[in-house]
Formats: C-alpha cells, sequence, structure tokens
C-alpha cells in the first residue's frame, strides 16, 4: 500500500466531466473539470456524444495530475450521470449518441414495459422499481423500435460512466447501482431481471458484467496513462451512479442518517440493512455503492427551486445581487414564528414526484389573512419544501425506523434559517459537512479508498468526514411543526378531491 496515498474521483455529469483528488483523512486535495453540450434534436429529447465525455475526461484528469505527485495515486473510482444509454457496436464503438436521463421521449415504451410485466405491481415484484421515463429500460425499447438496423449491430447497452471506464481500462462492466437505475435489475437478488428481460425479448449478454461498487474492474492502461496523466496500472474501482455515489459523500456510511439536497429539486437519500418492498413505487430504490446496504431514495421536485421562484416574485430588486436578495428575504421569514401564523406553501410549482405522484399538481398558499405578512409567505415557503421532503423520509422511515441524524447538502443548505427549519420540522440534528458540496466525484473516491482497504469500513470511512456546521431542533417548536405538519399532510389531497 501506498505511505501516503491519494485517490481520484472521476464524475461524468451532463454538463462536465469533474476530476478531483482526496487523501486518505478525506481531505480534497484539488479539482479540476471540463465542461461539454448537450443536444435537443428534437423537444423532449436529450442526448450526448461519449467522445465529449471521454475528451472531458482527459482534460480533467490531465490539469488535476498536473498539480499532483502522481506516484503517490493508489486508485481510482468513477461516478456518472444515471440512465443514460450508450450502445456500443462489434468493435466497443458507440453506434450512436447517448441517450440521456433527462430525455422523455419513451412515455409509450415505459407504458409498454410495465404491460409486458404484468401490470405496475408484477414489475415492482421483478425490479422494485417502477419504470420512469428517465431510466434506460424505455430507452432501449425506443432505439429497438426506431432504429433496427443499429439496434441489430449492438453487443452491448452500457451508462455513462461505464464507457469511461472501458477506455480507462479495457474492460467492459457496470456496478449494482447504475443497474439498478436500468429498470431491468432485480435489486433484491442484486442481478439483472432474466425474467423481465425474456418478456421483452431482451438478451442477457446485451448488458455488463454487474460488479459491487468496491470491487476492482480493471487497470489504467498505458494508453489511458499517456491520455490522462494517471498512472498505468492503477486499480479502478467499479464506483457508481451519481445519485447514490452523493449519499456515500455525504457520510452515509450506515442507515442511522437521512441525507437531504437541497438543490433546485430536493433528494431525501438513506442507506438501509434489510430490503423493503417499494410499495406504491413512490421511492427509487437500489443497492447501494456499500456492500450489503440498499439506496432509497426520494425526490421533490422544487425545493430550493421554490425559493428561487419566490425570490422572482418577491424579493427586493433595489438589492444588487440575488444572495443579498435571499438574505433579505431570510430576516423577514426569521420574524415570522415556527408555523409562519397559520400559512402554508404547496411547493408543486412542476408537478410532483414524491410522495405525491402527479404531474399535474399545483403549488400554492393557504391560510392567508388579512394580518399575513412577507415574512410568513417567506417562512411558509421555506417550511412546505421542508414537510414535502419530510414526507418522503417518512416513506423511508415506515420501514427502517427513525434517524439519528439528517446531513444536508446544496445551494438551500447555506441559509441558517433553512437549516434550523429543517432542524423543527424533522426533529432531528442537522449536520453540513465540509466536503458536502464536492458531490459524487467526493464519493467516488472514498469508495476507491474503501475498496482497496484503505479504509476499514464505511463507518470508518464516514468518520473521516468534517463537521462544518450543526443545528439542533428546539423542543419548544415541536408541537407547532408537528401541528403543521399534519396540516400540510392533509392539503394536497382536500384539494385534489
Amino acid at each position: 500500500m501506498h505511505a501516503d496515498p491519494i485517490f481520484i474521483g472521476l464524475d461524468v455529469g451532463t454538463s462536465s466531466c469533474k476530476a478531483l483528488a482526496v487523501d486518505a483523512d478525506a481531505r480534497l486535495l484539488g479539482s479540476a473539470a471540463a465542461e461539454y453540450p448537450c443536444a435537443a434534436p428534437q423537444p423532449g429529447w436529450s442526448e450526448q456524444d461519449p467522445a465529449d465525455w471521454w475528451a472531458g475526461a482527459q482534460t480533467a484528469l490531465r490539469q488535476l495530475t498536473d498539480g499532483l505527485d502522481a506516484t503517490r495515486i493508489a486508485g481510482v473510482g468513477l461516478s456518472g450521470q444515471m440512465h443514460g444509454m450508450v450502445a456500443l457496436g462489434a468493435q466497443q464503438q458507440p453506434l450512436r449518441p447517448a441517450i440521456l436521463w433527462n430525455d422523455q421521449r419513451t412515455a409509450a415504451q415505459c407504458e409498454e414495459i410495465t404491460r409486458v410485466a404484468g401490470g405496475a405491481e408484477a414489475l415492482l415484484r421483478l425490479t422494485n422499481n417502477p419504470m420512469l421515463t428517465g431510466f434506460t429500460g424505455g430507452k432501449i425499447l425506443w432505439f429497438r423500435a426506431n432504429e433496427p438496423e443499429l439496434f441489430a449491430q449492438t453487443q452491448k447497452i452500457i451508462n455513462p460512466k461505464d464507457y469511461i471506464r472501458l477506455l480507462l481500462t479495457g474492460g467492459l462492466a457496470t456496478d449494482a447501482s447504475d443497474a439498478s437505475g436500468t429498470g431491468l435489475f432485480d435489486v433484491a437478488n442484486g442481478c439483472w431481471s432474466a425474467d423481465l428481460l425474456q418478456r421483452l425479448a431482451l438478451p442477457e449478454s446485451l448488458f455488463a458484467p454487474v460488479l459491487e461498487s468496491t470491487a476492482v474492474a480493471g487497470q489504467i492502461t498505458p494508453a489511458a496513462a499517456h491520455l490522462t496523466g494517471l498512472p498505468a496500472g492503477v486499480p479502478v474501482v467499479a464506483g457508481g451512479g451519481d445519485a447514490v455515489l452523493s449519499a456515500v459523500g455525504m457520510g452515509l456510511g450506515s442507515e442511522t442518517q437521512v441525507a437531504v439536497t437541497l438543490g433546485t429539486s430536493g433528494v431525501v437519500a438513506r442507506h438501509c440493512n434489510t430490503f423493503f418492498a417499494n410499495d406504491g413505487a413512490k421511492l427509487q430504490f437500489s443497492r447501494a455503492c456499500l456492500p450489503g446496504l440498499y439506496h432509497v431514495m426520494g425526490v421533490t421536485l422544487a425545493a430550493a427551486g421554490s425559493y428561487q421562484w419566490h425570490e422572482a416574485v418577491f424579493g427586493d430588486r433595489r438589492l444588487a445581487t440575488r444572495k443579498e436578495r435571499y438574505k433579505a428575504l431570510d430576516a423577514e421569514a426569521a420574524l415570522s414564528p415556527p408555523g409562519a401564523n397559520g400559512v402554508l406553501f404547496l411547493p408543486y410549482l412542476s408537478g410532483e414526484r414524491c410522495p405525491v405522484n402527479d404531474p399535474a399538481a399545483k403549488g400554492g398558499f393557504h391560510g392567508l389573512t388579512a394580518q399575513t405578512a412577507r415574512g410568513d409567505l417567506n417562512r411558509a415557503v421555506l417550511e412546505g419544501v421542508a414537510f414535502s421532503l419530510r414526507q418522503v423520509y417518512a416513506l423511508m422511515a415506515t420501514a427502517t425506523g427513525a434517524a439519528e441524524r439528517l446531513v444536508l447538502a446544496g445551494g438551500g443548505a447555506v441559509s441558517p434559517l433553512w437549516r434550523q427549519i429543517m432542524a423543527d420540522v424533522f426533529a432531528l440534528p442537522v449536520v453540513t459537512l465540509e466536503a458536502g458540496e464536492e458531490g459524487s466525484g467526493f464519493g467516488a473516491a472514498m469508495v476507491a479508498a474503501l475498496g482497496l482497504g484503505y479504509f476499514e469500513s464505511p463507518q470508518a470511512a464516514a468518520a473521516k468526514l468534517r463537521v462544518k456546521t450543526e443545528t439542533f431542533p428546539r423542543p419548544e417548536f415541536h408541537a407547532v411543526c408537528a401541528q403543521q405538519y399534519e396540516r400540510y399532510c392533509a392539503l394536497y389531497p382536500a384539494l385534489k378531491g
């Protein structure tokens, strides 16, 4: 083993490829990124040229390694945008642009897969996931139906990060988290769903072998070393999908924590030791990037996006920057007590996915009176997002029990007021981590270190992460937050009815 090792995390994202370096104490040593375009050949379509990922990976890795002692590099971990479809021909070359996770062309194929499986409940028994339009399964059926000549030439279908692994190591493989995101994987048993593939007339040989995220999937080839600056022979671990690896970077070494990302959308993620049925298909269920654990995730579509909308409508335009306007809104919201003087906000500005699966859901304020102040509206938005995220957490807690703390990341996590609201609504301590914003590339580096034996356990790896802020729930506001949460949970069903 290296005496002073460095681990590289490489994230093949939607807008850029990012490479970062982490030491054995989970300290960030440096990072570099290279952007690339995304094409929309038709409305609702989203594609990228895999060659752009490889060019971006070379640029980011070369910039990163130029500032490092490359002899210390002990391993590489891979992360990537999930659900994308890369079709490879006989020479392992891409036959067409990759169809991405945010492509919406496959609604008819998703319905077909659900029907062929025997209905929604039967599909859940095979995979524990619904077939969402973002998943890879629908893309494959669209490809077969609409480009049959290219499909007939296809030897393998893989996900984005696995194409970069192929070019780094010369080997074809995927990991269980990315496989779970295809919608064709038996999450309970950790293998491709032979039953579903047979019903869809898709040979299992079309897919790559599935490894644990911590397993070594190959070594850097001399050719890749020449192009990237990585030393030849360095092991590359399997890695995982970006959403799942982000949870590792946020310290989810066990099921005692829940991770919430307050980005434009809100992601609630939890690791659990035991498999449970995804009743109602409200959650996304996958194998975790840590051995023996499952990763459960729910997404609410307008989290920080709700506050962005609110600032655009109610922000003080006399203030020069959006940051100043957010601070002013927070200051007014802080004058409103927990419960926002009875005002509730439904954050369904883009429809909703979880826990309310309704693309037609609409947002709104409820409980306005002649005494309602702007600060009440500001606070109601922050609380409404927190209530929505707590509903997602409640779906998980039913099966896994209450968590001990909440790890918060994303743009919304910079607000001390929102951190306090999250602590009060969830009735959990809320922490942010120094590395919390580094995302899935950081998680990939940590998984590489774990897989190569530099951490003795996931818990030991998580213990290396340093707390940046800690916010505790206030017992005196528990009753009013609980009462307002109950009112919130009842509001959408009443309005829908």
